[in-house]
């Protein structure tokens, strides 16, 4: 065997094997060594980064030049400036009823419609009475008028030949040719025809245009022609008409019934002004006036909105609900519209164009004589002073104690206190990537 040119390669192997250990050793101790040092890094930098992160997350908004409207809200509902009781001004049964409820009906339409029996039949009875009257008027003027006439001529004709025959006899007793009984026959018919001449005369005066036949049967005509229009009036009232133009929102009668006067039977509502009516807070009292525009929506359709105008603010508080009544009218009414309609109304009571504006729930305090806003400046907040004038639904106007661009915290209820650091989270960056932020509206409600 040949051993010795062997003994040089094992010698080398053993070398490179201690080299190797050695050079792990040294690489695991440098490890340690990075590892610690790594860790006092993380160590430090954390401490040092340890204010930052503990640091709440607030949301923020710059302060801006924005148009700003404050509005008042209040629920309330539709009618008409007024609404007309109808009932009966008679008795009868009704016959039939030609509207419904709910139904426009214009001015004369019949609404209800009695048994006209006996009032057609008075009212016949009427007609006759008159007919017999102008009758009895042309009777006098044809007939009785000129017999009246007639008998004043002969009873003057008869008066003219009674007196002759008492001349020619007082003449003929004077000779003595007549005795005295003879003058005394002819005076007797000298006043016998005197006196029918005198009511043969009252005859025909009473028969003239001033005379009292004429008088009475003229009154007899009028009363008579009185009577005629009563019954007239009568048989109108047992078809109950609409007064106006207008909606039927109420009755309180069927076929059949038996009505009586002063019985209210039906509501009707004119056509005119459509008004919305709500109670307001009596704190708002002094934001309102006359004129001041605001929109309407009716709970039934809250996606459609029209338009309506203050038209009157009582003047009177209502002690039990501490609230205002204020009326608006409704400048052009939707079509669905109905009385007693429930409505939300949003009264616009003020507005700025270029107003400086913060977040509503920016502003504490807002309704006390100290409002104030948490300001940011170098990611620490502090408390600050200002002046709130009106309110939007998200925005309100501050009039001093900011300026525009800077940044104040725009949320409520974070608890935050002086100097305190902050983590901002911009509001409008985050609209921007993510959408409006639901932010609460207290605006001007």
């Amino acid at each position: 065997m040949k051993l010795l040119p062997e003994q040089p390669i094992l010698a080398t192997a053993d070398g490179a094997v201690a080299q190797s250990q050695r050079n792990g050793r040294s690489a695991r101790k440098w490890g340690r060594w990075y590892a610690i040092g790594a860790l006092l890094s993380c160590i430090v930098i954390a401490g040092l980064s340890w204010p930052w992160l503990s640091a709440p997350q607030v949301h923020v908004s710059k302060v801006i030049r924005a148009a700003v409207v404050q509005t008042v809200v209040a629920s309330g509902r539709i009618e008409t400036p007024r609404r007309i009781d109808i009932g009966s001004q008679v008795s009868g049964a009704v016959a039939a009823m030609p509207v419904e409820e709910g139904q426009a009906v214009k001015k004369g339409s019949a609404l209800i419609i009695l048994e006209q029996g006996e009032a057609a039949a008075a009212l016949d009875q009427a007609r006759a009475t008159v007919a017999q009257a102008e009758i009895k008027m042309r009777q006098i003027s044809e007939l009785n008028h000129p017999l009246a006439v007639e008998a004043m001529r002969q009873a003057e004709a008869n008066g003219a030949n009674a007196r002759r025959q008492f001349e020619r006899n007082l003449a003929l007793f004077g000779r003595g040719f007549v005795g005295q009984v003879a003058l005394d026959d002819a005076r007797r018919n000298l006043d016998l025809a005197d006196s029918q001449l005198a009511s043969a005369q009252a005859q025909e005066r009473s028969l003239t245009g001033p005379g009292s036949e004429v008088q009475m049967a003229r009154a007899s005509l009028e009363q008579a022609r009185a009577a005629l229009r009563l019954a007239q009036v009568r048989l109108a009232y047992t078809t109950i008409q609409a007064p106006v133009d207008g909606v039927l929102i109420a009755r309180a009668v069927e076929r059949g019934d038996v009505v009586q006067p002063g019985k209210a039977l039906l509501v009707l509502s004119p056509d005119g002004p459509t008004q919305a009516v709500v109670q307001i807070d009596e704190k708002n009292m002094a934001l309102l006036r006359l004129g001041q525009p605001a929109t309407v929506s009716a709970d039934a359709y809250p996606a459609d909105r029209f338009d309506a105008v203050i038209s009157y603010i009582n003047s009177a508080v209502d002690p039990q609900r501490g609230a205002v009544e204020v009326k608006l009218n409704v400048t052009h009414p939707p079509a669905y519209l109905r009385q007693d309609m429930t409505v939300s109304v949003e009264i616009a009571v003020a507005r700025k164009n270029r107003a400086l504006v913060v977040p509503t729930v920016a502003v504490h305090d807002s309704a006390g004589p100290a409002a104030w806003v948490w300001k940011v400046n170098e990611r620490r907040v502090a408390r600050q002073p200002v002046v709130p004038g009106i309110s939007g639904e998200l925005q309100k106007e501050v009039l001093a104690g900011l300026h525009e661009g800077e940044t104040v915290v725009s949320e409520a209820g974070t608890g935050l206190a002086e100097r305190q650091r902050i983590r901002p989270l911009d509001l409008a960056a985050q609209a921007g990537r993510a959408g409006p932020p639901a932010v609460p509206s207290m605006g001007g409600r």
